[in-house]
């Protein structure tokens, strides 16, 4: 292959924005490694490159999504995954940006889904658009994130729940991250995250805030190579399955995705406003998940809200992982994970190898 330049790049970029309906995924690879080669894009090309993608949709594309999806994990740090041949891995997952800032649902599911049996590794990053990011809360609660060094494998434990920092298996991104923050939009690269998991999960649950790309996720997902998911966006473009009422769903299984709509009911569940699960600060989120799973069957009654948000998204978990049967038996097992103190006991496994390593 020719040496990558400015110039090479820059066929690519008219392509782009003169005819979009001819750049193929291919060419979103090619540009992509250009992109993501230290000094050698100029700034105002980056900046057209992105514009152009969202102007043009291409990035709604499922083909363009996997093939942004298929670079960053060519070019990510490696983890070796203890037994991932053996186990069902699953994640849960939301891309963000829904604007609600609640409290963090799919982390705790993603433990108390470990708890009643799932091996979950999450793969997850700091505050982007709330007060509270995943890795924010369980910092809170006093896990630890060590950086791998570049060009090392990071052993990644057989334990039921294990969290991955993003950031430092991605370090592509931060060579565009500059040119993100200073866009008025968010880009593609805003939602890939639930994409590139470096543990390559068989199994999830992925929160999109908008309806329009539910089904392209839902065809990524499959493209590459997850056996079982269930994307969701809640009636109130939330990137969660809703406490509050309708959610929009599509279910991969066995090679094919169909649409349905869940409601807090299909869980055996009753409906609550999303106010009333409304997110704090990290410490606030950290302290509400810990008593939620420190109560046993004393949980307090304030926290009802709270934990059946946690229920609903953990059952969908549990069914994705295929150790529950359906929603309903989902949130049985969820909640004696629960109120047993094994989700608890979960996170502390996680806590204590973190500090450990």
């Amino acid at each position: 292959m020719a040496s990558r330049t400015s110039d090479s790049f820059k066929p690519l970029l008219n392509r782009l924005v003169q005819t979009p309906e001819y750049f193929t995924a291919n060419d979103l690879k090619e540009a992509l490694h250009h992109l993501f080669t230290p000094n050698l894009v100029q700034p105002s090309q980056i900046g057209a490159f992105l514009t152009a993608l969202h102007v043009h949709r291409v990035e709604r594309r499922p083909e363009s999504l996997e093939a942004a999806a298929q670079v960053l994990r060519e070019r990510a740090l490696k983890a070796d995954i203890k037994n991932s041949q053996d186990d069902f891995i699953v994640d849960i997952v939301g891309t963000g940006g829904d604007g609600h800032n609640l409290f963090n649902v799919s982390t705790t599911a993603a433990i108390v889904a470990a708890g009643a049996g799932a091996r979950v590794i999450k793969h997850g990053s700091r505050a982007s658009t709330s007060s509270s990011g995943s890795a924010d809360l369980l910092e809170a609660l006093g896990c630890k994130f060590t950086a791998p060094e570049a060009g090392s494998t990071t052993s990644i434990p057989r334990v039921p729940f294990t969290f991955i920092l993003a950031p430092h298996y991605h370090p592509s991104l931060a060579l565009i991250a500059p040119y993100r923050k200073a866009l008025p939009f968010r880009t593609m690269f805003n939602v890939l995250g639930p994409l590139i998991n470096p543990a390559r999960p068989r199994g999830m649950v992925l929160g999109v805030a908008e309806r329009e790309i539910g089904m392209t996720f839902a065809q990524s997902l499959r493209d590459g190579g997850v056996e079982r998911a269930l994307v969701v966006c809640g009636y109130e473009k939330l990137d969660e399955i809703s406490c509050a009422g309708p959610t929009w769903a599509w279910e991969l299984k066995d090679g094919k995705i169909v649409e349905m709509t869940l409601t807090p009911e299909d869980f055996g569940l009753e409906e609550h406003p999303l106010s009333d699960v409304a997110g704090g600060n990290a410490q606030d989120n950290a302290a509400t998940l810990q008593r939620l799973l420190t109560s046993g069957k004393t949980i307090p009654e304030e926290l009802q809200p709270v934990l059946d948000f946690v229920l609903i998204n953990a059952s969908a978990l549990l069914v994705v992982a295929g150790l529950a049967k359906d929603y309903k038996e989902g949130t049985a097992m969820a909640l004696e994970s629960i109120v047993s103190g094994l989700a608890w006991s979960s996170l502390e496994t996680f806590r204590k190898s973190s500090i450990a390593s």
